[in-house]
């Protein structure tokens, strides 16, 4: 390994008040006093700019802002060239991407705030990867020639040319009444499109819920029913984020065997789980995502 390292600059938005500070950041940098632009701020901004590219990782705009919105991290040199997706300037980066094979269940595990979600929605076909070019995304034709020769890059062309269907089980299931009105069984009935309804209900116990509304379900039986409702779609691509929250051990076990009941020859199942125990039950292989929450991934 080259001792040469890639530095990510992570400025908190929330938190960057270029109109309430002196620009402490920009006139304590070494490199901005030998002439370049290596922080951009002045009272008109926003936001103040770091150049990951020019930063020399001194940490000195890190300890003089009075904010403490900025953080410098050294990122490890064999991920340099593998930057899969970036939101915008000095935000989160994410690298490489998790391998999705048919016919087989792929596990997820990592801390949060490292990209799991972000990967799921790439994976769904619901984000379109920039390779870190935020500022000028490229086409599909440059994402699949950067995957060329690996399996994203036939599992990204069936995406495009196959149509295929992504489904996501979310990962706060507490948020869903906001979202979902009505009695669950109508709910149920309205989506069934797998002719296993009743297995379902019968497999997650849910039957006692069916009356329900589900503003009043709690939060266990708020996952049972996220899960089942997932499991009753037509898919090719079914994501699970978290399923064995707010639940116990044997009601975790049945919502694992529900979940492997969907595999078929052709259909991608994805889960992200904390519970090692079922993911090992669960998974046929584990994708393990390490990084530095809401830095890189």
């Amino acid at each position: 390994m080259s001792d040469k390292l890639t530095r990510i600059a992570i400025l908190n938005a929330d938190k960057c008040k270029p109109k309430k500070c002196r620009h402490e950041c920009k006139k304590g940098c070494p490199v901005v006093r030998m002439g370049k632009l290596c922080i951009e701020v002045d009272s008109t901004s926003k936001i103040a700019f770091l150049s990951e590219e020019l930063c020399i990782g001194c940490g000195i705009c890190v300890k003089k802002c009075p904010f403490e919105a900025i953080h410098i991290v050294n990122l490890p040199t064999n991920l340099e060239k593998e930057v899969t997706h970036r939101y915008a300037a000095n935000s989160f980066k994410l690298h490489r991407l998790p391998v999705p094979r048919p016919g087989q269940v792929l596990g997820l595990v990592g801390t949060n705030g490292i990209g799991k979600s972000t990967a799921l929605k790439i994976l769904a076909g619901k984000v379109k990867p920039n390779l870190g070019r935020y500022a000028d995304p490229p086409d599909w034709e440059d994402i699949l020639r950067h995957f060329r020769g690996s399996e994203l890059q036939n599992y990204f062309t069936k995406i495009l040319e196959d149509n295929l269907k992504a489904v996501i089980k979310p990962q706060y299931v507490d948020s869903i009444p906001k979202a979902v009105k009505g009695i669950v069984m109508d709910l149920l009935n309205k989506k069934s499109e797998r002719g296993n309804l009743e297995q379902i209900i019968e497999a997650l116990d849910l039957r006692a819920v069916l009356e329900r509304n589900v503003e009043n379900l709690s939060g266990g039986e708020l996952q049972r029913f996220a899960i089942g409702f997932a499991c009753i779609l037509q898919a090719d691509i079914y994501m699970f984020d978290e399923p064995s929250s707010y639940l116990d051990v044997k009601q975790r076990l049945k919502a694992a065997k529900v979940i492997r009941s969907l595999l078929n020859a052709t259909t991608y199942v994805i889960v992200v789980e904390h519970d090692l125990s079922v993911l090992d039950y669960l998974s046929d292989y584990i994708c393990v995502l390490y990084g530095m929450p809401s830095v890189y991934g």
